[in-house]
């Protein structure tokens, strides 16, 4: 097994409609990284959440055509990582950028291909991520839990909540929860992820203790983010 480095992981979060230039954000990020060399780019399709100070999307069979959150994550060298950083901002209008040191090992039976033992990054800012891990048949007063927190989330002016659902997945319980396409009940894993400051974050986790029962994971940890705000309109002084 290739040796453990320090690296970068950067994850983006935008709007499924998202344009640049007539093209759609996520296709212009993917391409981007592409062209650049970036090893590995992932994106994700949330089932519910909202970005900036948009309306709240959920994927339900109803609304198919809701623009739901997208997450694309990335793992490169901290240079990498800080070269191409202004391209996204070109690319970018309205978003969230989460810088994560991390340690990462590629396993393509070579050397690593450019991760440093000693990474270079200008930070931007320090916040909180909040994770809360369920099952998607809770609920709280008649309501699916995940859209209660996000509905709570945004009440305290969090940044964005996205909601993403397992495909397979065991909690305190440990009773397996496995996504099957056909069933028309199932109790697949949730994953609510919050990334803000630490002051709002801490009163989302206030307001979850009256939300949420038991068997239910809470996971706080410190990340490093790049905040983008909505380009001036063209003309604009």
């Amino acid at each position: 097994m290739e040796r453990l480095v320090v690296a970068k992981k950067l994850v983006i979060t935008v709007a499924e409609d998202a344009r640049w230039h007539g093209r759609s954000v996520v296709h212009a990020l993917l391409d981007l990284f592409h062209h650049r060399g970036v090893p590995d780019a992932v994106a994700t399709r949330s089932v519910a959440g909202y970005t900036g100070k948009g309306t709240i999307a959920s994927a339900d069979i109803v609304d198919i055509s809701a623009s739901l959150p997208i997450r694309i994550e990335v793992v490169d060298s901290a240079a990498a990582i800080e070269r191409i950083l202004p391209d996204i901002y070109d690319i970018v209008d309205r978003g969230l950028v989460e810088v994560h040191e991390v340690r990462a090992a590629r396993l393509t039976g070579e050397e690593p291909d450019g991760l440093e033992t000693e990474p270079r990054i200008r930070l931007v800012g320090p916040a909180k991520m909040l994770q809360v891990h369920f099952g998607q048949d809770d609920t709280w007063e008649g309501e699916p839990l995940y859209e209660t927190i996000v509905k709570r989330a945004r009440e305290l002016d969090i940044a964005g909540a996205t909601v993403y659902r397992g495909i397979l997945g065991y909690g305190a319980h440990k009773r397996l929860h496995k996504h099957r396409t056909l069933a028309l009940s199932k109790d697949d894993p949730i994953l609510v992820t919050v990334v803000d400051e630490k002051e709002k974050v801490d009163r989302l986790v206030a307001a979850l203790d009256h939300i949420v029962t038991g068997g239910c994971l809470i996971v706080l940890s410190d990340v490093t983010v790049v905040r983008y705000e909505e380009h001036a309109s063209r003309g604009e002084t």
